[in-house]
């Protein structure tokens, strides 16, 4: 199966997530968030798949949580 690759640029990504352009920077540079890609100029965008996995991640580290 071949895989799709999608970018996805900043408005779409801050959509998507609910947060701040400051807040997913300062995540990013903790290195708590997946890092961008330069796409030439002053572009930048993010891999859709990184950001699904860095979701789903923070999903089961809720769902870990609440087993105590």
């Amino acid at each position: 199966m071949e895989s799709i690759r999608k970018i996805i640029r900043k408005k779409e990504l801050l959509n998507m997530l609910g947060l701040s352009d400051p807040t997913v920077w300062r995540m990013e540079n903790a290195g708590k968030f997946p890092k961008r890609l330069r796409l030439g100029g002053n572009s930048c965008g993010w891999l859709l798949s990184e950001i699904d996995d860095w979701i789903a991640s923070r999903a089961a580290a809720r769902a870990g949580s609440n087993e105590s």
